[in-house]
C-alpha cells in the first residue's frame, strides 16, 4: 500500500487530479466495507489511502490530452443565389438574393460577388457590413448561423452595331438562377455559359429565365430587328403541295401530312390549315413555325416571314371500331393557296385487305411513283396510292373498304432436320455433335438445355465458328454471326461432352439428347458403341432406324413401286443425285452430268439404271447440265445449301439423235446413310434384306462418326479416348419441339 499526503498530491498533480483520486478512494473504501473486507489502516489526518494500481490509473487518465471539438472544413458557404436583371438605357441593374450558412464561431469573411459595382447591401432591414479585396466583395458575418442578404449591383452595357451585351457577375453559390429583362419583343437574347429555360415577350420587352454556372461570370448579349417604315403589304401568294400518309391501325386511323409551301409573292406570316372533321391534331412540327392556334377545324400557324419556303408535318388521329369497316375521309388543305396538289399513300398494320372505291378527283398511281419523302415516313408496305389536284368545285375524298384478318403466329426459326452423332467411350463419356438445318427469319439464338453434367465445347454457324452464351436457364447457341446473311436453309452445329458412368461387364445405360426451343422436322441420331461391347434391347423416346427403313412387302407391285420411287432417295450432306429418262420413261445410261458452281465443276455418268450421284457439290448458285449425243442438252440452275438434293432429267431427242432402247429394272436407292452417302441395290439385295432382323438397328459407322472422331483428335479442346472400331445404331424421331430425347439399352462385353 502507498500513503500519499494531500500536500504531495498537490505538488505532483493539479486540483482536478486530486478530486479524481479522492473520489476513487472513497468509492474503493465504500466497496470494500460493503463486501465485508477489512480496510487497510488509515494514514495520518489529511491523507487518502489507495492501491498503487489505482494511483497509476488516475495519473494516466489525468495525463491524457483533452478532446478538441470538430471544426467545419470551410468557414462559410453560399447555398443559393437568385438574380433579377433589368436593362434600361446603358445600365443593367441587378438585384441579387444570396443565402448561406456561417459554419464557424466568430466573425467570418464570406465572399459574395466579384467583378461588380455594388450599390447597396442589406441583411433584412439592417445594412450588411462589407469589405473589398481586389474586385471581390466580402461580407463580415458572425457565426455560426444562417444568413440571407440582398445586393444591388450595376453593370455597364456595351453597345455595338446591331448588338448589345454586358458581363453578369455570378456569386459562387451552390446554385445560381437569373431572370433577365431586356427591351423589345423581337429580341433574341443569348447567355453563355448558361441554359435558357423559358422565354416570353409582352408589353414591348423580352424576359428569359436562365440557369447560370456558379462563380463564373456570364456573358449576356441580344439583337433587335430594326423596325422598317410601314409600307402597304403585298398580298401573299403561295403554292401548296401536300403528301398524306394514311395509316390504318388496330383501333384508329392516323393521317400524317407533309405540307410544302412556296411563297411566290409577298410575305407569309401565318397560314391556316383546314383539318378534316372528326380528327384530333396530335402534333405539328416545323423549323419555321413560331406558334399555333386551333379554333374548330381551322389550325392557324404563325410562320417566320423571312423564309420563302415552309415545310412542316401535321399529325392527325381518329378512332375506329376496329375489325372490318368502311372508311371515308378528306385530307388537310391549305386555305387561300393559289394552287394545291397532293399525293395520298395508304398503309396498314396487321393483316388486312383494302379495296378503294373510285371517286372523282382522285387518280390511282403506282406505289413506286410515290414521293420519296412520303415513303420515308411509312413504316409498313404501301397498299395503295393516289394523286389529286384540289379545285374550288371538288373536294377529294378517299373511300376504303377495310377487311381485317386475325393474325397468325409465325415461327421466327425452324429446323428442317437435325443429325446427332454420339461417340461412347469405355469410360462412359459421350461426345455428341448436333447439326441443324435451319431456316431463320429473325431469331438470333436457340436455347439448348444440356443433360446434367454435360458441357458445351464448340459451335459453328454456316461453316464459321461461333461462341455460345451461357445463361441461368440454359445455353444460347447463335443462329447468326456477323457478316452472315443466309437466304435459305443453312447448317448450325454444336459439340458437347457428357461425363457418364464407366462400362462394366454388363448393365444398362441411357443416353440423352439436349432440349432445344426450336421446332425440328425430323431428328436422326447415330449412337456409336465401342466394338468390345454389344448393345441390344433399345428403348426410349426414339424410333429405331430399322423400323423406319422397313422394305416393302412380298407383293411384286409394291416391290416394283419401291424401285421406281426415286423421290424417296436419301443422301448425305453435300451430295446430289437423280435419274435420267427419255420421253417414254425409259432410263438413259451414259449421260454426262456436270455440276458447275463457285468456279469448280463436278461430273458423273449415269449407270445402267440411269442413276447418278455427284459428291462434294459446292454451296451457292450452281448449274446442273445433262449431255448425251443424240439428245438435247438440258440445264437446270438452282441454289445448293449442302442439303442433299435430287435432280431428275428427261432427255429430249435431238435432230440428229440416235435411238437408244434400254430395258432394265430400276434399282432402289437405299435410304440408309453410309460413308458414300447412297447405296444401290438390286432385287436380290432386297430379297436378302428381308431376312435381316428388323429389331436390330446396328449398322456400320457413317461418315458423321468418322468426322467426329477426327475432330476429337485434333480440333476439339478436350482429351478423350475415342474408340476407332465399333457399331452404330440408328434412331429417328419426327416433329420434335422442345423435347428431351432418350435412348436406353442393355450392354455386355463381347
Amino acid at each position: 500500500m502507498t500513503h500519499v499526503t494531500a500536500d504531495s498530491i498537490a505538488r505532483s498533480t493539479t486540483a482536478a487530479r486530486l478530486a479524481l483520486a479522492v473520489t476513487a478512494s472513497i468509492v474503493c473504501a465504500t466497496s470494500a466495507t460493503a463486501q465485508g473486507v477489512r480496510p487497510d489502516p488509515a494514514g495520518p489526518t489529511g491523507t487518502v489511502t489507495l492501491t498503487r494500481t489505482e494511483y497509476d490509473r488516475l495519473l494516466d487518465l489525468a495525463n491524457r490530452p483533452p478532446v478538441t471539438p470538430d471544426t467545419a472544413p470551410l468557414p462559410a458557404a453560399l447555398t443559393r443565389a437568385s438574380l433579377r436583371v433589368t436593362v434600361n438605357g446603358t445600365m443593367a441593374n441587378a438585384t441579387i438574393q444570396v443565402s448561406g450558412d456561417v459554419l464557424r464561431a466568430g466573425t467570418i469573411k464570406v465572399p459574395l460577388i466579384a467583378g461588380a459595382t455594388l450599390l447597396s447591401a442589406a441583411m433584412g432591414d439592417r445594412p450588411l457590413p462589407l469589405m473589398a479585396e481586389g474586385d471581390t466583395h466580402f461580407a463580415m458575418l458572425t457565426g455560426p448561423g444562417s444568413f440571407a442578404a440582398t445586393l444591388e449591383a450595376g453593370v455597364p452595357i456595351v453597345v455595338a452595331p446591331g448588338r448589345a451585351s454586358f458581363a453578369l457577375p455570378v456569386p459562387p453559390a451552390g446554385s445560381a438562377t437569373a431572370t433577365i429583362d431586356v427591351p423589345g419583343e423581337q429580341t433574341d437574347v443569348r447567355v453563355s455559359p448558361g441554359l435558357v429555360l423559358n422565354r416570353t415577350s409582352a408589353n414591348g420587352r423580352t424576359t428569359i429565365d436562365v440557369t447560370l454556372v456558379p462563380g463564373s461570370p456570364a456573358q449576356v448579349w441580344w439583337t433587335n430587328r430594326d423596325t422598317a417604315p410601314a409600307v402597304p403589304a403585298r398580298e401573299a401568294r403561295t403554292l401548296a403541295s401536300l403528301q398524306t400518309l394514311v395509316t390504318i391501325a388496330e383501333a384508329e386511323v392516323r393521317l400524317l401530312t407533309l405540307v410544302d409551301l412556296n411563297v411566290v409573292q409577298g410575305e407569309l406570316t401565318n397560314v391556316t390549315v383546314a383539318i378534316p372533321a372528326g380528327y384530333e391534331v396530335t402534333g405539328v412540327t416545323g423549323v419555321t413555325i413560331d406558334g399555333r392556334d386551333q379554333r374548330g377545324n381551322d389550325l392557324t400557324l404563325s410562320l417566320n416571314a423571312s423564309q420563302r419556303r415552309h415545310q412542316f408535318l401535321v399529325a392527325l388521329e381518329r378512332t375506329t371500331g376496329g375489325g372490318s369497316f368502311t372508311y371515308q375521309t378528306a385530307f388537310p388543305s391549305v386555305r387561300a393557296a393559289q394552287r394545291e396538289t397532293g399525293e395520298v399513300a395508304v398503309e396498314g398494320t396487321g393483316t388486312l385487305d383494302v379495296t378503294a372505291t373510285d371517286i372523282p378527283g382522285l387518280r390511282r398511281m403506282d406505289v413506286r411513283e410515290v414521293n420519296p419523302a412520303l415513303t420515308s415516313i411509312a413504316h409498313q408496305s404501301l397498299l395503295a396510292a393516289f394523286r389529286y389536284q384540289r379545285t374550288p368545285e371538288s373536294t377529294p375524298l378517299l373511300s376504303l373498304d377495310v377487311k381485317r384478318f386475325p393474325d397468325a403466329a409465325v415461327l421466327a426459326a425452324a429446323a428442317d432436320r437435325a443429325v446427332a452423332t454420339t461417340l461412347v467411350t469405355s469410360e462412359g463419356r459421350a461426345l455428341t455433335e448436333v447439326t441443324l438445318w435451319v431456316r431463320n427469319r429473325a431469331q438470333p439464338f436457340v436455347k439448348v438445355t444440356l443433360p446434367p453434367g454435360a458441357s458445351m465445347l464448340s459451335a459453328e454457324v454456316g461453316g464459321g465458328a461461333a461462341k455460345p452464351v451461357e445463361g441461368r436457364d440454359g445455353i444460347r447457341v447463335p443462329l447468326l454471326r456477323p457478316g452472315f446473311r443466309p437466304d435459305g436453309a443453312y447448317a448450325v452445329s454444336f459439340v458437347y461432352l457428357h461425363a457418364g458412368t464407366p462400362f462394366a461387364k454388363k448393365g444398362n445405360m441411357q443416353m440423352t439428347l439436349p432440349r432445344m426451343d426450336l421446332p425440328v422436322g425430323i431428328v436422326e441420331w447415330e449412337l456409336f458403341v465401342p466394338d468390345r461391347y454389344r448393345a441390344d434391347r433399345f428403348d426410349g423416346s426414339m424410333i429405331p432406324g430399322s423400323l423406319v427403313n422397313k422394305l416393302p412387302s412380298d407383293d411384286e407391285g409394291a416391290l416394283a413401286g419401291a424401285f421406281s420411287a426415286v423421290n424417296q432417295i436419301a443422301l448425305s450432306s453435300g451430295q446430289l443425285a437423280g435419274r435420267v429418262v427419255d420421253p417414254t420413261g425409259a432410263v438413259v445410261p451414259g449421260v454426262t452430268i456436270t455440276v458447275t458452281g463457285s468456279g469448280r465443276s463436278r461430273t458423273a455418268v449415269t449407270n445402267a439404271d440411269g442413276i447418278y450421284v455427284v459428291d462434294n457439290v459446292p454451296s451457292g448458285p450452281i448449274r446442273v447440265t445433262s449431255q448425251l449425243q443424240g439428245f438435247k442438252t438440258t440445264q437446270r440452275p438452282l441454289v445448293f445449301d449442302q442439303r442433299p438434293r435430287q435432280v431428275d432429267f428427261t432427255m429430249q431427242v435431238g435432230l440428229l439423235a440416235e435411238t437408244v432402247s434400254v430395258s432394265a429394272d430400276a434399282p432402289l436407292i437405299d435410304t440408309r446413310s453410309t460413308e458414300s452417302g447412297v447405296t444401290f441395290r438390286t432385287k436380290d439385295d432386297v430379297t436378302r434384306q428381308r431376312q435381316v432382323n428388323q429389331n436390330d438397328a446396328a449398322t456400320a459407322p457413317s461418315a458423321n462418326v468418322q468426322n467426329l472422331q477426327r475432330r476429337a483428335v485434333g480440333v476439339l479442346p478436350v482429351r478423350i479416348e475415342v474408340p476407332r472400331a465399333g457399331t452404330s445404331h440408328q434412331f429417328v424421331k419426327p416433329l420434335v419441339v422442345d423435347e428431351e430425347l432418350t435412348v436406353s439399352f442393355r450392354y455386355r462385353t463381347r
